[in-house]
């Protein structure tokens, strides 16, 4: 391990590793430790012009487009898990303010598979039969060079910087991911920076305990942060569960650019650490999305 700590705070991580005009990906892990609070965090600093890439999201790139930080998403999907639309969005393609580069979540994968393993793209099947070839020029049709067989060539997306949220991490940048890891792997192996936010930060005794579970080489990572709570309202595997009020209420203040803008200057704006997010919440609702029943996995034996 490195023995240079990483470990900074939020504002920091993403004034030096976000500039505007950054391919940002985010949300790897599907509906699970999306990094609610570094979006937040782009927000409170106005970038511009930024490009998400993600699987699946959820409303947090809708809040960044309703914020005016995004210029182009390459994505599947885009919207609400529970209830369907996201208004921001839609009103930015239709508007025509916002560029959108159409995939499917395998394309996306494969992506940043290609991105990870240093090739400029990879051969796949999916699409084939689909519009996606219409509207994406990152997709090409080729023939297998064995067989003759149609393939689809899915280019490689290299982003800027990789923000991925983590149960646990150690200073230096080694953190403990489980659950559903998504494509947090490749799209950090694909992305020349990587900003760690983590609910905990744990000694490194701690991740040598259990070394599969470090998601990324550590030195790979460029910064560390601690950020509790910083994938709600999606949930965090073993922390705290998904808090589908907060989807509910976020679909009824985005139906307008009034009532988002109310709601940014609430939930984004007033907000300057996790101890403020934390007390906006509020201790009751924080109690009932805390972990009821522990499911705890089987010990290994690492030993020699």
């Amino acid at each position: 391990m490195t023995s240079a700590s990483k470990l900074i705070t939020l504002s920091e991580a993403l004034k030096r590793y976000v500039p505007d005009g950054a391919e940002v990906v985010m949300g790897t892990s599907l509906e699970t430790l999306i990094p609610f609070a570094a979006g937040h965090e782009i927000i409170r600093q106005r970038k511009r012009n930024l490009t998400l890439i993600g699987t699946i999201s959820d409303i947090l790139f809708d809040q960044l487009v309703g914020a005016g930080c995004v210029g182009k998403i390459r994505a599947a999907w885009v919207g609400n898990v529970i209830t369907g639309s996201s208004y921001n969005f839609r009103r930015a393609v239709e508007g025509g303010d916002l560029k959108m580069e159409d995939h499917s979540n395998l394309t996306v994968a494969m992506a940043l598979k290609a991105g990870a393993m240093g090739v400029p793209f990879m051969p796949a099947l999916t699409g084939l039969g689909s519009d996606l070839l219409k509207t994406n020029s990152s997709l090409k049709k080729i023939a297998c060079p064995f067989t003759g067989k149609t393939l689809m060539a899915v280019s490689a997306i290299n982003p800027d910087v990789a923000i991925i949220h983590a149960q646990r991490s150690d200073e230096y940048g080694n953190a403990h991911l489980w659950g559903n890891l998504g494509v947090t792997s490749d799209a950090c192996l694909a992305s020349r920076y990587i900003i760690i936010t983590a609910e905990e930060i744990v000694s490194p005794d701690v991740i040598e305990s259990d070394p599969n579970r470090v998601i990324t080489p550590g030195f790979r990572v460029s910064a560390v942060v601690h950020a509790p709570w910083g994938a709600h309202p999606s949930p965090v595997p073993g922390y705290y569960n998904r808090d589908h009020n907060a989807f509910i209420e976020y679909r009824e203040n985005s139906k307008t650019p009034q009532k988002f803008e109310k709601w940014m200057r609430y939930w984004v704006d007033n907000v300057k650490t996790s101890d403020d997010y934390v007390l906006l919440l509020g201790n009751e609702r924080v109690v009932k999305l805390k972990l009821k029943n522990h499911l705890l996995s089987e010990t290994v034996d690492y030993g020699y």
